[in-house]
């Protein structure tokens, strides 16, 4: 009977009052559904205010245009980086579930704050009087509160993500075929869900804001993710969690060291799982070379479970530790290893996310200067978003229901469409974007001269519909890059590191917004020498060079693809050692 029991456990993990989890009791896709739905909520709330906080810095915190867009860049890679804290947590010390609990929480905090001092006028800087220039802007108390409650916001939005996509992708069996296609399925669903809570965001919320005030879109956001908590807490009963194995980061550290300081192996000990005969210990053998030479033998038995790449880490364990705490084992090493391959993925989709920043900033201070009229409604300039949240949610089932079966069949194998393949078409998406990016722009300005508007704060007599191109097309790159990163982390990391691993499609996103600053600071150092003006500095952005900006995006976004190529085409799946 116990036997019987054993087998129908999920081995490694427990359900929500940490007891062993059953089979056909806990995971599937009914439990990864409230995740489904808790993403809506999530980045209704988070979404709401990103996409339109650089217009709430600069007209009520009376920033400059290019202050207000570092500040929402740095505000979101914050955020986005964070999550790196919330995976490592969920690996470590806590489960996926109770990260999640604890993080909405503390960003339910930070947006009651910036609820408070949305409503009350005595937190914010005076209104500008048209008398007076240049406006005053927040400081002191008033800014510590802002900021505050932001980076707060940010520190709960940062645990969500590193916690909430691999508490929902755990939920599948990897061990079966239709277990690995219903978690690709939940990958393709959470990135639509995600835009379907990015949709309301950009649309209802944004409108409110602009037109109700932002107390009450703060207030939106905030009851958003209140409500979010008893919706997850409703799937308690349906979920299994991953036991947390202790800090991945030791075991990273521990190899690293191991390979790098362990000492060579006594004379006589081969790297073939063989071992010469010494014909006993010696009279003047001493017993910790007797102990150094057993612990060798044992472990060079273990060598055939390593791999041919990156050898250099096998000397972990085919050498001798310097220190019993350095002590490794194979898997250790291989697990190791995989995380070192997948860095140069990692790193070669952040400036992907540099070029989708740009949605967030300068795309919506150009549509604030041009005709967001469509008929008789007005429509702001922070629901552009639209077009490409839109294109995602009607892509993403089409995706899921008939291109990827369709590549299945002409392939004729389980992924079809492999996940660095759908990175790689997301990043000449990047690259496309950011040339109609250029072009767009040199159109804005073209109208803004030929009308006499330089200086003029009244709209362009030009569509905002012109913006959307870059939207739509970063918009599609984002579909297929995020959802392909999320579960190629997932699936390729080791099962002890996989909320890490996870967060570092996030981590990717965040070091994108800090890029973006980085660079406009370069730039405008770089361009403003002498008499000369900064290519993106001033209050007027139609005095900005923002269509040179744009083509040293597509001029590095190409660059960038050229070196994801190199790695790509070399990199070979854990699981099924197919190359990428």
């Amino acid at each position: 009977m116990e036997e019987g029991q054993e087998l129908e456990r999920w081995e490694g993990y427990v359900d929500w009052r940490n007891k062993p989890a059953v089979r056909k009791k806990h995971g599937g896709m009914l439990a990864a559904s409230f995740v489904l739905v808790v993403e809506i909520l999530e980045n209704l709330a988070f979404l709401a205010n990103a996409s339109n906080l650089v217009t709430y810095l600069m007209n009520f915190m009376h920033f400059s245009p290019s202050k207000s867009a570092t500040d929402v860049t740095n505000f979101m890679g914050t955020a986005f980086l964070l999550a790196l804290l919330g995976g490592f947590l969920s690996d470590a010390f806590f489960t996926s579930y109770v990260i999640y609990l604890i993080s909405a929480v503390i960003e339910f905090l930070g947006l009651i704050i910036l609820t408070i001092q949305a409503k009350k006028p005595s937190l914010k800087p005076p209104p500008c009087n048209p008398l007076d220039s240049p406006c005053q802007s927040v400081t002191g108390s008033q800014a510590a509160m802002l900021f505050g409650g932001l980076y707060l916001t940010a520190l709960g939005i940062g645990g969500i993500k590193g916690s909430l996509v691999p508490h929902g992708a755990e939920q599948f069996d990897e061990n079966t075929v239709q277990g690995r296609k219903a978690r690709s399925t939940f990958f393709n669903y959470f990135v639509f869900c995600l835009s379907c809570g990015g949709l309301i965001a950009v649309t209802f919320v944004v409108w409110v804001e602009d037109n109700k005030g932002w107390q009450w879109g703060f207030g939106i956001s905030t009851i958003a993710i209140l409500l979010s908590i008893p919706v997850f807490l409703g799937g308690s009963s349906l979920y299994r969690s991953k036991i947390p194995t202790g800090s991945p980061l030791t075991t990273i550290a521990k190899v690293l060291a191991a390979a790098t300081f362990s000492r060579r192996t006594p004379q006589g000990i081969t790297n073939t799982n063989a071992v010469i005969d010494y014909g006993g210990p010696s009279p003047a053998e001493s017993k910790t070379e007797t102990y150094f030479k057993e612990e060798i033998t044992q472990t060079i038995t273990k060598t055939n479970n390593l791999s041919n790449d990156l050898t250099f880490l096998n000397r972990a364990v085919e050498r001798q530790p310097i220190n019993k705490f350095l002590h490794c084992t194979a898997e250790e090493v291989e697990d190791v290893k995989v995380v070192l391959k997948v860095i140069p993925i990692f790193l070669s989709t952040i400036m992907l996310n540099c070029c989708l920043a740009q949605l967030s900033t300068f795309s919506v201070e150009q549509a604030a200067t041009m005709d967001t009229r469509v008929g008789s409604l007005t429509v702001p300039p922070a629901s552009l978003p639209i077009f490409p949240v839109t294109f995602t949610m009607l892509l993403a089932p089409v995706y899921d229901h008939v291109i990827l079966p369709f590549a299945r069949r002409i392939t004729k194998t389980e992924m079809g469409i492999t996940h660095l393949q759908r990175i790689g078409t997301g990043l000449v998406l990047s690259i496309i974007a950011m040339a109609v990016a250029a072009v767009v722009e040199v159109k804005r300005k073209r109208v803004a001269t030929h009308e006499g508007l330089l200086d003029s704060t009244e709209p362009l007599p030009i569509s905002f519909f012109w913006i959307a191109l870059q939207y739509l097309f970063l918009g599609s790159a984002d579909l297929f890059t995020l959802a392909g990163l999320l579960e190629f982390f997932f699936s390729e990391a080791p099962a002890k590191m996989r909320s890490l691993a996870t967060s570092l499609s996030w981590a990717s996103l965040a070091l994108g917004y800090y890029l973006s600053s980085v660079l406009v600071q370069i730039v405008n150092s770089a361009t403003g020498k002498g008499s000369h003006q900064p290519w993106l500095k001033g209050s007027n952005l139609n005095h900005y060079h923002l269509e040179r900006f744009y083509w040293l995006m597509c001029v590095l976004s190409a660059v960038n693809y050229l070196h994801f190529l190199f790695w790509a085409i070399r990199y070979r799946y854990i699981k099924s050692g197919t190359k990428g």
